[in-house]
């Protein structure tokens, strides 16, 4: 019997009859506020003292977050005042000039600067216009602000204010004729017969003729209109030494959006809300520009010679006939001026994502000349290097060397060019992945976190910018997110481990250093009085001889029940089986729950999952649900053959790309898995967005292959075993539309064995404590019913 289940709604809080009642762990405590749990310390950034780091906190658990702040000298937190804190995170955002003397900085819409030795604010703006991203230019003497969309410069010495730039829409209109130009050619006759025949008109002519030229080379010479034609702007910046100007154009795709109606408003009408486009639609591409402001002259930076601009690929011999190669369409990143302007780099990247270029731009002819080339056959990603959502490491050591990430060796490493020369340097090596980098002031190191210790574990070090062996900075076992002082004297970091929410610490940064905790309270009472399990990280075999890493939880011998359950985490680019505090903290106190009851869970970080390389990150191109699902079916096989697992009591589930997985498991994979609950569940991949489908499936008219058999859609036929679906209905993620044609698709084909449940007021990720008590009972309930049979 087909059912669709409205669930009742629980209405619960951190004060509920739950709290401070220690005992067995149930759905309804677990799935509460989180404030229940205590709080975590984030956003974390210094003060320009150098000696105060601020965080947002919320040990009293209010409605929202404060902002604290925490001293070297005295580390005991304390909140600040709601009329500091505009002010304190603004000059947090603010520029240094190159011996860090100055600060400037956007504070309400004006800009301001200070010496920092002194204090001294001056105030450089006091307009109704909003002036932002100021930064030093005109080698540290002028203040280069947006207002806008244009650029002004303010001197320092003179107190002058210089308009730079003026972007004007439209296109260029065409030069004025004369008037000898103008009007038909009966009228344009007439006007020169008049001047051959009759020497007063010739006069009048000449003597206006010369007073426009007169006029003309004493007036001052208007700025140069920038006309951005049907286009828009993006990412205006001034070179350090004021001549350039590089902005970007795009024009906006167009493509159709969906609209997800929202039922329960406030007005007691259905509100639609204007949604994502799906994959495969009209995308923006982005094209550079190099105004030069000493020679008045624009230049598009020039990327039709790019090495392997044309290149086709190589998915598009499995469609025979298709049109030959083009130059493929690219998108130029804001370009990055070394220090004193000697030199130009930026990142571009094809649209299809399988190349990413570092490249040298001619300011004076807006060429460029690639210093390294990533191709990648699936598609451009991992830590530091530009792709969907993740940002592009890059920057130079010195005025003739740039720095930037690359994957060549299959892992994310640390890299040099010499931009003249071409000579490359690799700074890091070995299968481990560098996550984040810091150059310092005086570019002679650089601060980077990598997972070398550990593919589950996040560690700070530091390393010569020529390379050598580098220095392990922070020693705690788990994750370090670290924040350096402007001086880089200090650093300080929010760490955690599997069993320990996010705490924030202080040390100094060098290696060896002892670390003070500054918070101590993301971890209540209440939380405390359970003894949370620390899941073991442990590593199976999969089928093509690759260690898989996943998160075991095991009951104790007494209580085990024989049945266990598989979580999948969700995608983007995401791990789970770590170290640290889970982001997935209630499906971990979810997991406690399980095990409490005997279940033996396993959380699995399959192909397609973060931290471990570029072929584990690539493993699902061109077929979702193929070796990732692998991978959950030898999980299922090493529970059965190594922990005394009843292979036909194991259940599976998981949100968004965990769900997906689990329809595909419960499509394609009969008899592994006994019961799944599909959460959020992507049903069909043409139907998802572009700029995360795209790179794995390519576009669902180019590629049909990989979105056929990636789409649970497809296989429902082959559903076996108990089928729990749980979707947010104003989920503007993962649309409701992808679960209700898969319930269509269901009914169609006859299948009984499967339910749905539908949150009427929830996104994608949920924020209703009732919310997700109902689902997680739903999916407790389906476990318990089916596999302990």
């Amino acid at each position: 019997m087909t059912k669709w289940v409205l669930p009742a709604i629980i209405f619960l809080s951190a004060n509920s009859l739950y709290a401070q009642q220690p005992g067995p762990l149930t759905v309804e405590k677990i799935m509460r506020d989180p404030k229940w749990i205590g709080t975590s310390p984030d956003n974390v950034f210094w003060g320009t003292d150098n000696q105060t780091v601020y965080f947002s906190w919320n040990p009293d658990q209010q409605l929202s977050d404060s902002l604290y702040a925490a001293g070297i000298k005295n580390p005991t937190p304390v909140k600040t005042s709601a009329a500091d804190r505009g002010l304190i995170a603004a000059r947090a955002r603010g520029s240094y000039n190159a011996d860090k003397t100055l600060l400037t900085y956007s504070y309400q819409g004006d800009v301001y600067l200070v010496e920092l030795k002194s204090g001294k604010t001056i105030r450089i703006t006091q307009t109704t216009a909003a002036e932002i991203n100021p930064v030093f230019s005109f080698g540290g003497q002028q203040v280069v602000y947006t207002q806008n969309e244009n650029l002004f410069a303010w001197n320092r010495s003179t107190g002058l204010t210089t308009q730079l730039t003026n972007f004007t829409t439209g296109d260029k209109p065409p030069a004025e004729k004369s008037d000898l130009e103008k009007g038909n050619d009966q009228e344009k006759y007439l006007k020169a017969q008049q001047l051959e025949l009759l020497a007063v008109i010739r006069d009048k002519k000449a003597k206006k003729d010369a007073a426009t030229a007169f006029n003309k080379q004493n007036e001052t010479k208007p700025l140069r209109k920038l006309y951005l034609g049907d286009k828009k702007l993006d990412g205006a910046q001034i070179s350090p030494d004021g001549r350039y100007i590089t902005y970007q154009l795009y024009k906006e795709a167009g493509g159709k959006n969906t609209i997800v109606p929202e039922f329960v408003t406030a007005t007691g009408f259905t509100t639609d809300i204007h949604s994502r486009d799906k994959v495969g639609g009209p995308q923006a591409a982005i094209d550079g520009y190099l105004y030069d402001r000493e020679k008045d002259t624009v230049l598009p930076i020039v990327v039709t010679d790019l090495p392997g601009i044309k290149d086709l690929p190589d998915y598009s011999k499995d469609y025979p006939g298709r049109d030959s190669a083009k130059v493929r369409g690219v998108l130029v990143n804001a370009p990055l001026w070394s220090d004193k302007g000697t030199h130009v780099i930026t990142d571009i990247r094809s649209l299809d994502n399988k190349d990413r270029w570092i490249v040298l731009i001619d300011p004076a002819t807006g060429k460029v000349k690639s210093l390294n080339r990533q191709r990648d056959e699936a598609w451009i990603g991992g830590p530091g290097i530009s792709g969907w959502q993740i940002n592009t490491s890059l920057g130079w050591t010195d005025e003739n060397t740039c720095w930037y990430q690359s994957e060549a060796t299959g892992y994310s490493h640390l890299y040099t060019t010499q931009v003249v020369s071409g000579q490359t340097q690799q700074l890091t090596q070995g299968n481990y992945e560098v996550q984040d980098v810091y150059l310092s002031n005086d570019k002679k190191h650089f601060y980077i976190t990598t997972n070398e210790v550990h593919p589950g574990e996040k560690q700070f070090y530091r390393i010569g910018v020529n390379g050598g062996k580098a220095e392990r900075i922070t020693t705690m076992q788990g994750a370090n997110e670290v924040s350096i002082s402007p001086d880089e004297k200090w650093i300080a970091y929010r760490y955690s481990y599997s069993t320990k929410p996010w705490e924030l610490y202080l040390q100094p940064n060098t290696p060896g250093s002892k670390p003070v905790q500054v918070t101590n309270l993301a971890q209540s009472a209440e939380f405390k009085s359970y003894p949370w399990r620390d899941p073991q990280v442990i590593t199976f075999i999969a089928r093509d001889n690759q260690p898989v890493y996943a998160r075991l939880y095991t009951p104790d011998p007494a209580k085990r029940n024989g049945a266990a359950v598989i979580f999948v985490h969700g995608a983007g680019y995401l791990q789970n089986a770590h170290k640290w505090w889970s982001s997935y903290f209630r499906e971990y106190m979810f997991h406690n729950l399980l095990t409490d009851k005997g279940y033996t869970v396993l959380d699995v970080d399959y192909r397609g999952s973060a931290g471990y390389g570029r072929n584990w990150r690539t493993g699902i191109y061109r077929y979702m649900g193929g070796k990732d699902l692998d991978d959950e079916v030898d999980a299922a096989k090493y529970l059965a053959e190594k922990l005394q697992v009843d292979a036909s009591r194991i259940g599976i589930y998981g949100g968004s790309y965990g769900g997906f997985m689990t329809l595909m498991a419960m499509f394609t994979k009969p008899g592994v898995f006994a019961a799944g609950a599909a959460l959020r569940s992507v049903t069909d991949w043409a139907h998802y967005n572009h700029g995360y489908t795209s790179n794995i499936l390519n576009e669902p008219f180019t590629d049909s292959i990989a979105y056929r058999r990636s789409s649970p859609i497809y296989f429902a036929g082959g559903l076996k075993g108990k089928l729990l679906m749980c979707h947010g209905m104003v989920d503007t993620n993962v649309h409701f539309q992808d679960i209700v044609r898969l319930s269509q698709r269901l009914i169609e084909l006859g299948k009984d064995n499967w339910e749905l449940a539908v949150y009427p007021v929830e996104d994608h990720g949920f924020t209703t404590p009732s919310s997700w008590t109902d689902e997680y009972k739903r999916i407790l309930h389906l476990f318990d019913n089916t596999l302990l049979k």
